[in-house]
C-alpha cells in the first residue's frame, strides 16, 4: 500500500514539473520567441531560465513582453521575444 502511494506521489510531481517549463522557437539567427507556462501571478522565472540556456555566452535582452490568460479561468502566461547579445 505504501509503494502505491509513493509511486502516485512521484507521478504527480513529475507531471507538475513538466507543466512549469517554457518553450522556445527560433525567429532568426539570434532571436527567439519564448512561451512561458501558466503560473499563478505570472512569474517570468521559467522564461529567464530558458533564456539563460539559449544565450549562455553574452547574455540576452527582452525585445517584447506580453502577459495574458490563454483561456477563461486559466493562470497568467508570459510571452517573450528575446535577442542574444
Amino acid at each position: 500500500m505504501r509503494y502505491v502511494a509513493l509511486s502516485a506521489l512521484l507521478l504527480v510531481a513529475a507531471n507538475l514539473a513538466a507543466c512549469s517549463q517554457s518553450y522556445a522557437s527560433r525567429v532568426d539567427a539570434n532571436t527567439y520567441r519564448i512561451e512561458g507556462p501558466e503560473i499563478p501571478g505570472g512569474s517570468d522565472a521559467p522564461n529567464r531560465r530558458l533564456a539563460e540556456k539559449l544565450c549562455p555566452q553574452h547574455g540576452w535582452r527582452v525585445i517584447e513582453e506580453s502577459r495574458r490568460k490563454p483561456q477563461e479561468g486559466a493562470q497568467i502566461a508570459t510571452y517573450w521575444t528575446i535577442r542574444c547579445l
